[in-house]
């Protein structure tokens, strides 16, 4: 009898976990309705043919929402993501990713707008860090690359080349203090053929190497 009585529990368990999950409310073929996966993830908007299609919230058991357009099950078209961490993109997306036009604002307060591909920051943007800083230019797979500016919160100021996050290629950075360098760079540093001039008018012509002067 205890056998019996543990196996009807165990089914009943089982039964309750099946229906856990699925559509549990509205017409989740074709209409709107609310559709709870096994990961625990919950969705209420629109469906066609069976998938997530038009407008939708999505809940994910991280703690994380999307509020937006779906299309064929994923995330497309316009939308907004809020992170559990409390960032936040608002934007546009494509299968999941961000993809185009977005606003992405991160709970320190650091802010990245302009474009996006394949969930990365790609082509023209600028970020500006909670501290002051602030970069305008090009992106290339979420890092600095191609032509930009960036300015410092101390004043300095570069304006030129960048290669993987990096000041790399010929630039300017004028300097607060009222010197200026117009040359080479590599790895964020001096590098190279340059000349800086400083505000007493003096300069130095020559060749650099991690920031220093080795002579002509």
């Amino acid at each position: 009898m205890k056998k019996y009585i543990v196996s009807l529990c165990l089914l009943s368990l089982f039964i309750a976990g099946c229906a856990a999950h699925g559509c549990i409310s509205g017409n989740c073929q074709n209409g709107s309705g609310t559709f709870i996966f096994a990961s625990g993830s919950k969705y209420v908007g629109e469906f066609k043919d069976g998938l997530q299609n038009g407008q939708g919230t999505k809940k994910y058991a991280n703690g994380a929402t999307y509020v937006g357009e779906f299309k064929n099950g994923f995330q497309n078209g316009q939308g907004t993501f809020t992170f559990a961490s409390g960032n936040k993109y608002v934007g546009q997306w494509k299968d999941n990713e961000r993809e185009g036009q977005g606003t992405f604002t991160y709970a320190d307060g650091d802010k990245y707008v302009g474009q996006w591909k394949e969930d990365k920051r790609h082509g023209q943007g600028t970020f500006t860090s909670a501290s002051g800083n602030k970069y305008v230019g090009q992106w290339k797979d979420g890092k600095m690359n191609g032509q930009g500016t960036f300015t410092s919160a101390n004043g300095d100021e570069y304006v030129g080349e960048w290669k993987d996050g990096k000041r790399n290629g010929q630039g300017t950075k004028k300097y607060a203090n009222g010197a200026t360098y117009v040359g080479e760079f590599k790895d964020d540093m001096m590098y190279g053929q340059g000349t800086i001039t400083y505000a007493d008018g003096t300069k130095k012509i020559g060749q650099w190497k991690n920031d220093e002067f080795v002579g002509k």
